[in-house]
């Protein structure tokens, strides 16, 4: 390792000379210590160093080492089920090392896991690999096998297989280059993994959220943004996704969330069950947690780190959610780095490259073709935004706009009426809707858009009334437009709102939520009828609506009907 010393220290940021050899976002060890940190700038005399721990005690002179090569994360079988922090160490190791708090120059990474795998060859000796073609497999969890690949770059012919149980640092093969293929792989976090090419997004996710699949879906490989101020319930929409949606692994990325939370969202994971298997989701998740009283620049590459191993299982060939709460205290760790490298700022004083940082990490997601060839993979990116004070307008909020499929805006107000979700389906949008819709139908049965076009224009007519009403009085309205309002409030009630916590409405299927819509039109047409002939038997339109059994459609188990 090339050897450096200590100049300058500004918290997190630390100044070093005599590195003439480092290379940006390099892996370095400051300090007596050996803080691990990473290379962000290079001037004649000096590097910039951002140290991912505590720079407390530090002194100038101290010595500086650099690995000269930039800083990855370990990729290998094992990781589903792990908790790291946001350098990948992973956290039990830890505690059982340090105790309950994580001291300095703490080096224990994912690649010394003691455990061995047993693996099944799907190559023999005197075959030709090609990068990303599977060499053998192992079952990591009940659920999902752990795919070798031959690693982006390497080809050749195999030459000799070796035996096992192997270990994560074990060479598996050797090619008749002399190369050998470990069991395990590293990774700049900071690259995109590469792939044959980028597929469009014409598959969708089954969210089982009514307002989701219905009115804003979701397509594998696409990016959602979820804003919403404290206490709208941003979090629990995500355990939602993570136990609902129809993908093979989920990684939760923690970004600067408060210890308490975090330590009750691993809590809530280790308890949730998986519905397609019976088993817990721990074993198809892996958890990024990095705190608010962690160091600020690992809580920026906290993402970097979650992302990198979101694309590995996608190379598999799996589909793959990533879901980052939030993404804004990123941000803010972002801005703090950047005042500390006195750079210049850019609104609300986050740096000027914010946009192309969050495009960067938003274009990583996506639906490809892997390398090897034969399979398909998709990574989907779900990211929570907390704008101070639910100002949607806000620099991050609107930056994530622009890169997002789909914007489901959580409603503070509907969030104090209890509504769950507390998506605003009025402020909310979806790209992929119009493409997906074909989906949707082929496997409903029924005319899908049509459906959902009308239910938003009774919605629409129904805020508007709404409003009138507030004025002029529920009395004053006419037969029709006091039927809309009641149909309105039985979709708002009956068809928007889900019940995290009940064991049936929890989850709603495609095949479900299709015969809730037609039953909800064909009781609002059939009302609107008898309005029309002329027959007042009733003193309110709300006597034509079957309310009750409105309200109960989502509560039904699902049993029969059209698949």
């Amino acid at each position: 390792m090339e050897e450096g010393r200590i100049v300058r220290v500004a918290g997190s940021v630390v100044a070093a000379s005599g590195l003439p050899r480092a290379g940006i976002n390099h892996r370095v060890e400051v300090g007596h210590s050996r803080l691990t940190g990473e290379v962000i700038a290079i001037s004649k005399d000096t590097v910039t160093i951002q140290v991912y721990e505590g720079t407390e005690g530090l002194r100038i002179g101290e010595p500086v080492y650099c690995s000269g090569s930039p800083f990855n994360v370990c990729l290998g079988p094992g990781l589903l089920g792990m908790i790291f922090d946001g350098i990948q160490r992973p956290l039990k190791t830890l505690s059982e090392i340090e105790g309950n708090f994580i001291g300095r120059g703490a080096r224990i990474g994912f690649e010394k896991d003691s455990r061995k795998w047993e693996l099944e060859f799907l190559v023999t000796p005197g075959q030709k690999v090609a990068p990303g073609e599977v060499i053998a497999t192992t079952p990591e969890t009940p659920a999902i096998v752990h795919k070798i690949t031959c690693p982006p770059g390497l080809s050749g012919v195999v030459k000799e297989l070796y035996r096992g149980p192997f270990g994560l640092r074990d060479a598996v093969c050797r090619l008749v280059s002399g190369e050998e293929i470990h069991l395990s792989s590293r990774w700049p976090c900071r690259v995109p993994r590469p792939y044959e090419r980028k597929l469009s997004p014409s598959e969708p996710h089954v969210t089982g959220q009514r307002i989701f699949d219905c009115f804003f879906p979701l397509a594998k490989g696409g990016v959602a943004v979820v804003p919403g101020g404290f206490g709208t319930g941003k979090t629990v929409l995500q355990h939602a996704l993570s136990k609902n949606l129809d993908v093979d692994v989920v990684v939760y990325v923690g970004c600067g969330e408060r210890g308490n939370e975090m330590s009750e969202i691993i809590s809530d994971f280790t308890r949730l069950e998986d519905p397609a298997t019976g088993r817990p989701l721990l074993e198809r998740t892996i958890m990024v947690a990095n705190t608010s009283n962690m160091p600020v620049a690992a809580r920026e590459a906290s993402l970097y780190t979650g992302i990198t191993m979101a694309e590995y299982y996608r190379d598999m060939g799996y589909r793959v959610v990533l879901l980052a709460d939030s993404i804004s205290r990123w941000a803010e760790a972002l801005r703090e780095m950047s005042s500390r490298l006195e750079e210049m700022p850019g609104e609300e004083g986050y740096p000027s490259y914010l946009s192309s940082r969050l495009s960067q990490f938003y274009e990583r997601a996506g639906r490809v073709a892997c390398l090897g060839g034969g399979s398909t993979g998709s990574l989907t990116v779900v990211s929570a935004v907390s704008p101070p004070g639910g100002d949607l307008s806000e620099p991050v909020t609107q930056v994530s706009l622009r890169m997002a499929g789909c914007f489901w805006a959580l409603d503070p107000d509907l969030a104090s009426q209890r509504h769950y979700p507390a998506v605003n389906w009025l402020e909310s949008f979806s790209l992929y809707r119009e493409s997906l819709y074909p989906v949707w139908e082929k496997a409903d049965g029924g005319d899908w858009r049509q459906n959902v076009q009308e239910l938003g224009k009774i919605l629409e007519r129904e805020n508007s009334v709404r409003d009138i009403a507030q004025l002029v009085g529920y009395n004053s309205l006419q037969d029709g437009e006091k039927l809309l309002m009641n149909v309105g409030k039985a979709i708002r009630e009956g068809f928007l709102r889900q019940d995290y916590n009940h064991p049936v409405d929890t989850r709603c299927s495609p095949a479900k939520t299709g015969r809730m819509m037609e039953r909800f039109l064909g009781a609002y047409r059939e009302a609107l009828s008898h309005l029309s002939s002329g027959e007042k038997d009733f003193e309110d339109p709300v006597e034509l609506l079957p309310m009750e059994e409105l309200r109960r459609l989502r509560f039904e188990p699902e049993s029969g009907g059209k698949k």
